[in-house]
């Protein structure tokens, strides 16, 4: 052996470890989210206390969970989970061999033969059928399953068509997506496509040949924001790319904290999640004696109407699954400048704009105030920039 064989050996077993790494904490992801789902319809169908938290049960559960440091399962992804379990009951066996034993404890007499025993999910009658058979598509195997993501699952059970999942799911093992790809697959109705097709594998060899030019990277498996919160590692911080950006958050967030009215600072590029949409708010803060979230957005271009929508769709999220008992509805803070304009406005998502004025506005930093700020900012930002050439 040779030193040129030396490197590249080292270098090979060092990526065959990430990849042995990456695919073990995706089974593990897998197999939780499945579990989680699993206790939840249990729960739901037979817990001794389950009345007492009927409708609010998930987004109640999310809440104490998060308090406990348990990243990754709030609201919408416990939702996620449940109906997870429900469409996919062949990976009961394999929780089983990985979590029989811990759930023996909960005084589950069945487990691992009943609470994680494969079960007769509960589908709308409508996406049962296929016109020419009547009957549901055979499952794919457990162990097949496992090699795909959770956020690839997150995709597939959007669909409420069997065959169509099937369909998604077989093409995405194939052709070893990425999740956009499989996104862009679904986007691009390649299951319609192909259906009506008289050379449907014309038509899936080019789907392929098309994702092939992109293939998953193991970065791109383990910078997975579900699989860094189910880990627990930090997710990095994605700082706007644009130094004047960073250098305008910085500033703003320093003023804040200096006003000494309240402000306590929580979070900076918070991440927002639906599904698979990752959005994230460039700063945090919450104000103790209005008791409510502050949301601040910037940007450093000129204002645009969707940056209102957006903004109000991060409220009603925070309203929806981060708001605590006691915590009064969260306000948008909306700061957009460039060479010619500085923009402040503040969203409000449906408060009433009386009490907003009257309660809010005489707690929070005057539009104008800001504005001052971030074009003095902005200005010797610029100054101190190298002139050109």
């Amino acid at each position: 052996m040779n030193y040129t064989d030396l490197l590249s050996t080292v270098g090979d077993v060092h990526n065959a470890a990430l990849r042995g790494s990456a695919k073990v904490v995706n089974q593990l992801h897998v197999l939780r989210n499945w579990t989680v789902g699993c206790l939840i319809f249990e729960f739901e169908q037979s817990g001794e206390d389950r009345a007492a938290y009927g409708e609010g049960l998930l987004k109640r559960l999310g809440a104490d969970l998060t308090s406990k440091g348990l990243m990754g399962l709030g609201l919408s992804n416990l939702k996620n989970c449940r109906t997870f379990y429900r469409l996919y009951p062949q990976i009961g066996q394999m929780a089983s061999g990985q979590f029989g034993a811990l759930l023996t404890q909960l005084g589950k007499s069945q487990t691992p033969s009943g609470l994680l025993a494969p079960h007769s999910p509960e589908r709308p009658a409508s996406s049962l059928a296929t016109p020419s058979s009547g009957k549901e598509p055979p499952p794919l195997p457990a162990e097949i399953l496992l090699r795909l993501s959770w956020s690839q699952f997150v995709e597939f059970i959007r669909l409420d068509d069997p065959w169509k999942r099937l369909f998604y799911q077989n093409e995405c093992l194939k052709g070893s997506w990425t999740v956009s790809e499989l996104q862009r697959q679904i986007g691009s109705l390649l299951y319609e496509r192909t259906g009506l097709s008289n050379d449907k594998q014309a038509v899936l060899a080019h789907a392929h040949q098309q994702s092939a030019e992109t293939p998953p990277s193991i970065a791109e498996i383990i910078r997975d924001p579900y699989v860094l919160e189910f880990t627990g590692l930090s997710e990095k911080s994605r700082y706007l790319e644009k130094d004047l950006e960073q250098a305008l958050i910085d500033h703003l967030q320093s003023f804040l904290l200096e006003l000494g009215t309240g402000f306590c600072f929580e979070a900076r590029q918070r991440r927002v999640t639906i599904g698979n949409e990752h959005d994230y708010i460039d700063l945090v803060f919450y104000h103790r004696i209005l008791r409510c979230h502050l949301l601040i957005d910037l940007k450093t271009r000129a204002f645009r109407h969707g940056d209102a929508g957006q903004m109000n769709y991060y409220l009603n999220y925070w309203k929806d699954q981060v708001m605590q008992p006691g915590d009064e509805p969260p306000v948008g803070l909306i700061l957009c400048t460039d060479k010619n304009q500085t923009r402040v406005s503040y969203a409000t998502a449906g408060l009433d704009q009386e009490l907003f004025v009257s309660r809010y506005l005489v707690a929070l930093p005057k539009p104008e105030e800001l504005q001052a700020l971030i074009e003095r900012d902005t200005a010797a930002w610029l100054q101190n920039q190298p002139s050109e050439a």
